[in-house]
Order: C-alpha cells, then sequence, then structure tokens
C-alpha cells in the first residue's frame, strides 16, 4: 500500500520542523536549551501556535480521524484564548456550575471577542443539554 504524503510527515516535530513557529515567530529548531538559558526563548514561545494545531488537524482528517480532526481545531481557536478565560469556561462547564444563561454568555465571548465559533457552538450544546427538559 502506498504511504499517503501527508501523514509520512508527521511527526512534523521530527519531519518538518521548519513548519512550525513558536508564538513570537521563531523557528521551532531555535528552541533549544541553550536558547532557554541564554534568555532567547521566552515562556510564551513554549506554548502550541493555532497554525501547528491546524497541521496536526489537516494531518489528523487525513488519516480519517475526523473527531480528532475537529477537536484540533477547536483547540487551534483556544490557542490565543487567555488561561484564565479558558478555567472560567471551563468551570462554568462542569456540571451544575452554571446557568443556561451564562453558558450563553460565554458561547458569546467566545465568538464576538475570539472569533472561537466552534468553541462557541461546543459550549451552546453543552448549555442545551445540560438544561434539556
Amino acid at each position: 500500500m502506498k504511504e499517503n504524503p501527508i501523514l509520512s510527515n508527521y511527526p512534523l516535530s521530527e519531519k518538518q520542523p521548519g513548519r512550525l513557529r513558536t508564538p513570537s515567530g521563531q523557528n521551532f529548531q531555535d528552541v533549544t536549551l541553550e536558547a532557554v538559558l541564554e534568555g532567547k526563548v521566552a515562556m510564551s514561545d513554549l506554548r502550541v501556535t493555532a497554525e501547528a494545531l491546524e497541521l496536526q488537524a489537516q494531518l489528523a482528517a487525513t488519516a480519517g480521524r475526523l473527531q480528532l480532526a475537529e477537536n484540533f481545531r477547536r483547540a487551534a481557536e483556544l490557542a490565543e484564548v487567555p488561561e484564565e478565560r479558558i478555567m472560567l469556561i471551563y468551570n462554568a462547564l462542569r456540571p451544575g456550575r452554571a446557568s443556561q444563561t451564562d453558558l450563553e454568555k460565554l458561547a458569546d465571548l467566545l465568538q464576538q471577542d475570539f472569533k472561537a465559533s466552534r468553541c462557541a457552538c461546543f459550549v451552546r450544546e453543552a448549555a442545551e443539554a445540560y438544561f434539556k427538559k
């Protein structure tokens, strides 16, 4: 069986590291222990980027793992959302922690402030499921 050229590039960090960048734009290959010790790499450079997550989503979709691809795409939407907001949303999604209105407001925030339409849809689905009559 012929290997899929997209899948043969996995893992990206080993097969195509030149395609990966840090949030500040540094090459992935430049993130080394030496660079960290020299102060050339910030903590924020250790975060995954939306672009890297989208590449992972493309790989997953090509492999026929559509739900995994969708998960990577939701994660890509959250790459620029501050951690405090993510924790607020995480806690609100726990059963019994937020009202339907609260969840709908969080979905609106994701949609409007962060253009995270997939994640907003996910929160709306949770609100609907939690408060189904």
